[in-house]
């Protein structure tokens, strides 16, 4: 598994940076009705809310449902937006706990397998399309053998490269909770894992 994101005080990626002013500039003008302003947010954000959601609850029918559930938490709040936290951990922040209350009324099994959304490099042979979806499908029984809490932090920190502290207010619990959620992930997913994905830890 990849070394966890660090949040050590280092300057800011320019990209990034911008990238979180032109976000926060999207939630003022939803917030004073822009309705242009509000599809520049559904579109950026579509995309990774979809792998998010996908890879947190495994069940693709929902997915759809979650998103737009989220975004119109976006729509009708934006002026509760208080720019103490970046806007991609306001949106992700809504989308866990909609996550959360969705799969708290739901008991059905999980699928079989997740959907695959990397695509398979050109002329990819048989044999490489049927250990990719042995990896996908060993993995994914791995990850929802982990509390849906635990879930959340492994794919919010290794999947969208989160730090703890945004995973932290994502989620809403102390920077140290994550560290120790995270802590007893990887060690289940370890024993999980073992003889299997070794590398993937």
């Amino acid at each position: 598994m990849p070394s966890m994101p660090l949040d050590a005080a280092r300057p800011q990626d320019e990209g990034t940076a911008l990238a979180d002013r032109v976000d926060a500039g999207l939630v003022r003008r939803t917030a004073d009705g822009e309705l242009q302003a509000f599809e520049q947010l559904y579109r950026a954000y579509h995309p990774r809310l979809t792998r998010f959601l996908d890879r947190l609850t495994r069940r693709p029918g929902l997915v759809g449902e979650l998103l737009n559930d989220t975004m119109l938490v976006v729509w009708n709040r934006a002026a509760s937006y208080n720019g103490q936290s970046k806007v991609s951990t306001w949106i992700f922040a809504i989308a866990y706990r909609k996550a959360m209350k969705a799969l708290s009324r739901l008991d059905e099994p999980l699928p079989d397998e997740p959907d695959d959304d990397q695509p398979a490099p050109p002329e990819a042979s048989p044999e490489y399309h049927a250990a990719q979806s042995q990896i996908r499908e060993v993995l994914a029984q791995a990850l929802d053998r982990l509390s849906f809490e635990q879930r959340a932090i492994v794919h919010l920190t290794y999947f969208h490269g989160i730090g703890c502290r945004e995973v932290s207010e994502i989620v809403g619990c102390p920077v140290d909770t994550v560290k120790t959620r995270m802590f007893h992930a990887r060690r289940k997913l370890k024993q999980l894992l073992a003889g299997r994905l070794e590398d993937w830890l």
